[in-house]
């Protein structure tokens, strides 16, 4: 994407350690891993590291192996807001607002 957006793909390998406690026998991402990607996405984008979690919405589940694509907009002129949305084949899975810093 350009200067005020970035996106990439992601999927959670069945065989990440958080998976089995969340849940057992029907493991979903939980979304702290969903976060991580987050903050992994803004440091590849802006070389920033994610220092606050202003708002965060997770509206559908995202199971093991899917595939699914993150988006992060700058979310206010001055850049230090960054919008991100994590969507499934269209489908809206997490939302929110962060902030980060060098």
């Amino acid at each position: 994407m350009n200067g005020s957006g970035f996106e990439q793909a992601l999927c959670i390998d069945a065989k990440h350690p958080a998976l089995p406690g969340h849940f057992p026998g029907q493991p979903l991402v939980p979304g702290v891993v969903l976060l991580e990607q987050v903050a992994l996405a803004l440091r590849a984008w802006r070389g920033q590291r994610l220092t606050r979690v202003l708002e965060a919405k997770f509206v559908a589940p995202l199971l093991p192996n899917e595939a699914a694509m993150l988006r992060l907009m700058e979310a206010d002129p001055a850049g230090s807001r960054i919008r991100f949305e994590i969507q499934r084949d269209g489908t809206l899975l997490a939302r929110g607002v962060v902030e980060g810093t060098t």
